[in-house]
């Protein structure tokens, strides 16, 4: 069986694959073509003066990821609550023949 995909479901699909591609790739490369550091806390000499920090802050990442799983959690439980397009909800009894 087919499935037909309505502009609510493409949507969601967009944009939470959108989001959270946005949240690791892009943003993951733009930090890594930026140079070190490359963790998510700013890095401090020995008297505890920051020193470097991420270009990108490590909560504006993991929100958009976040973000973008929460739109599929919100799609799954529209797909939950619609029923199914073209089935029939009905069954007919069909009178058989005994031998």
């Amino acid at each position: 069986m087919t499935q037909i995909k309505s502009t609510v479901d493409r949507a969601a699909m967009a944009v939470s694959g959108g989001l959270i591609l946005l949240g690791v790739v892009v943003l993951g490369l733009i930090e890594t073509l930026a140079g070190q550091p490359y963790g998510a806390a700013p890095l401090t000499n020995d008297a505890g003066e920051v020193i470097a920090m991420p270009l990108i802050d490590p909560n504006l990442r993991t929100g958009l990821v976040i973000l973008g799983l929460v739109v599929l959690l919100l799609w799954g439980l529209y797909k939950l609550a619609t029923p199914m397009a073209g089935g029939d909800t009905e069954t007919t009894p069909v009178e058989s023949t005994a031998d």
